[in-house]
């Protein structure tokens, strides 16, 4: 529920000076911890419009509080204060920025400038937090060329862009004076606008004051000389509290007032966030970041070396997916494994194939007389050496029938694959692996080619597909031939090692798989309840729990990642702190001049936001690039997706959001008053 909107007025009444502020009763009391401090005891004043009024008393006699009550930089403990004929009092943080930002300007003893800043830049600094609508082209066009006159009014027209420690004290005084008049203020107020300047330059800002007053702009000043308070029109002097004497010089008021009743009419509502203000408070984030670039850098590599990590895990993980896929699609789909198992003694294994050997018999039979066989491929295995043309090498046989190309995705690159009849009638041909034709043949193009296997030769008929490594073997360093040939012709053997079992589909295996075991025990004349001598794998739960695990892989290296990322955060948030504690001064100059908590909120948290998309955007960059690497040289297969640039993009900015929240928090809660004061 937005808080009710006040109207200003102010205007001459019967010929007289309106009056714009009154206040009644007006104390202050602070409390610190158990002490309470009274410092204003029952004020009451009233200030017409056109004054020129200087505020004198000694140290501690209460003047800068009273005018920080107002500025409506501070609130009283009791009493009324009512500016332009509305009680001001109860309204709220916001809307006391806003009443501020429109009708008052302030000029401080320090001068309160931004170091980072140029002349130019500090005077329309007021007008970030100003609520004039849309700030289109024109607008922004207008209010510069305003900036200029009043720097030029104030004798700056040659220091514009020089930045605001290269300027004098004078100089950076007379800023602060065309800042407080960028908005057009009713009223200024001047905290010992003299205080830190040598006399010549204190002569030349009470001049400058005299004249703005003369233009018809009320200012309330306070200072402890004398000899500057005979520039008011009106000077009121304090003690311990309380006004002691109100007395007016000789000087009457300008009657030439700048503001009219209906010009002076303006409503002050709840103070909105406007999304047209980021564009301000990006600007004023980044400058705030170019400002401290040491302190910048080592956040952003916080969040940078977070990000890199998570890119190049990622992409490390998926990498590991995509070629655990690879090598799971290469062993076919709908597989069974099926492979001699080991009797039972005493609760003692007799060993692998002590009671069932599978023969070629039991492929055709399975073949036959099993309901959901597609195809079954037998195997037989063995070492071998095997030569060309002088150069020998020694790798793996794998003999097994055509149907093998099929199951295991094994269809030649080059050349074919041997027939049924090449492995009924013992054909001496031969596939070979990648790396057995990188061994042996070089540049040669193998086809054709005759190589000699036991003094046997052996022609090659094709080339198989790269298969890569599978743990510690490769799958590319292998010869493959018929199984008959390799039974009766290489190895020796008289049983096959194992057969692969293809079903026509998936949902049929585990019929499929208790058929075999059955079918096979009939034939080897076995006991039903024997089932322990034939092993049968299911290749699909195999491939799903290799998956399962890389996920579970790539998971692992993304928490870890993220977790660098959090401790990156944490950094920033701790940087964010100090930035906070650094800029208090900072925080209060942008609150007396009409910036609201909202607004002070927003721009930390951009900062934030800002510090984490930079080492967002350059981790991940680095980190793409430490994936090709790795890729290049370590020979790893990575992949950088556009999901994880995604996510690394979202979790920078979060990290931004979550961690910049408290610091910001902290900063928009902070006091205007207690946070001048910050030393």
């Amino acid at each position: 529920m937005s808080n009710p909107s006040i109207t200003l007025r102010t205007g001459q009444v019967k010929g007289k000076m309106a009056k714009i502020i009154e206040l009644k009763n007006i104390s202050k009391t602070y409390h610190l911890e158990k002490v309470d401090v009274p410092v204003l005891h029952n004020i009451s004043l009233d200030v017409t419009e056109g004054e020129f009024i200087a505020i004198m008393g000694h140290s501690g006699s209460g003047k800068s509080t009273l005018l920080n009550i107002l500025g409506l930089l501070d609130k009283p403990s009791s009493g009324t204060y009512t500016l332009a004929s509305n009680e001001v009092s109860h309204l709220s943080d916001a809307q006391l920025a806003t009443v501020r930002n429109k009708f008052l300007g302030f000029v401080f003893q320090s001068f309160n400038l931004l170091p980072r800043m140029s002349a130019l830049e500090n005077v329309l600094m007021p007008l970030v937090y100003s609520e004039n609508g849309k700030k289109d082209s024109s607008f922004i066009k207008k209010n510069h060329n305003n900036a200029i006159k009043f720097l030029e009014k104030v004798g700056l027209g040659d220091r514009i862009n020089h930045k605001s420690n290269e300027l004098s004290g004078g100089q950076q005084q007379r800023v602060a004076i065309a800042r407080a008049l960028i908005n057009n203020p009713t009223l200024i107020l001047a905290d010992e606008p003299t205080g830190n300047l040598d006399s010549k330059s204190s002569a030349e800002i009470i001049e400058i004051l005299k004249e703005l007053n003369d233009s018809g702009i009320t200012i309330v000043m306070v200072t402890h000389e004398a000899d500057l308070a005979q520039a008011a029109t009106r000077t009121i002097t304090l003690q311990d509290g309380v006004i002691i004497s109100d007395k007016k010089n000789k000087k009457e008021i300008n009657k030439k007032v700048i503001v009219s009743a209906e010009g002076f009419s303006k409503n002050i509502s709840h103070h909105i966030f406007k999304l047209n203000r980021i564009k301000d408070y990006f600007f004023q984030a980044i400058r705030a970041l170019m400002s401290n670039k040491t302190r910048s850098a080592l956040s952003i590599l916080g969040v940078l070396i977070g990000v890199t990590g998570l890119i190049a895990m990622l992409a490390l993980g998926r990498g590991a997916q995509e070629t655990t896929r690879k090598q799971l699609a290469n062993l076919g789909s709908n597989i069974l494994m099926v492979m001699p198992g080991s009797s039972m003694r005493g609760g003692v294994s007799l060993g692998a194939g002590t009671v069932t050997r599978f023969t070629l018999q039991d492929v055709t039979e399975i073949k036959e007389k099993v309901p959901g066989v597609k195809m079954v491929a037998p195997y037989v295995t063995g070492r071998v050496q095997i030569v060309y043309n002088g150069k020998n090498w020694n790798t793996r046989i794998e003999a097994t029938t055509g149907n093998y190309q099929y199951l295991r995705n094994a269809v030649p690159v080059q050349g074919r694959y041997f027939t049924d009849e090449e492995t009924t009638t013992r054909a001496k041909v031969v596939v070979i692996g990648k790396t057995v034709k990188d061994q042996l043949f070089v540049d040669t193009n193998p086809l054709g080619e005759f190589v000699k296997i036991n003094k046997i030769d052996f022609q090659v008929i094709g080339i198989l597909p790269t298969k890569g490594s599978s743990g510690f073997r490769d799958e590319d360093d292998k010869v493959q031939m018929p199984i008959n040939t390799a039974m009766f012709r290489v190895l020796g053997k008289e049983y096959i090692d194992s057969m692969d079992v293809q079903t026509i589909d998936e949902s049929v295996m585990d019929d499929v798989s208790k058929r075999i075991i059955k079918l096979i025990l009939q034939l080897h004349r076995q006991p039903e309840s024997n089932t322990n001598t034939i092993n049968i794998r299911n290749l699909a739960d195999i491939q799903e729990t290799v998956a399962s695990t890389m996920k579970t892989f790539a998971y692992l290296l993304g928490s870890v990642a993220f977790i660098s990322l959090l401790v990156g955060g944490i950094g920033i948030m701790n940087i964010m702190l100090v930035s906070v504690t650094e800029r208090t001064r900072e925080i209060g100059l942008r609150k007396a001049i009409g910036a609201n908590n909202k607004d002070i909120l927003f721009q930390f948290m951009i900062e934030s936001v800002v510090i984490c998309v930079m080492g967002g955007l350059i981790g991940i960059i680095l980190g793409s690039l430490i994936s090709i690497s790795l890729s290049m040289f370590a020979g790893w297969q990575t992949e950088v997706s556009f999901s994880s640039i995604l996510l690394a993009s979202t979790f920078s900015v979060l990290v931004g959001l979550i961690f910049g929240t408290w610091p910001a928090r902290k900063a928009s809660l902070l006091n205007p008053i207690e946070a001048l004061r910050y030393e």
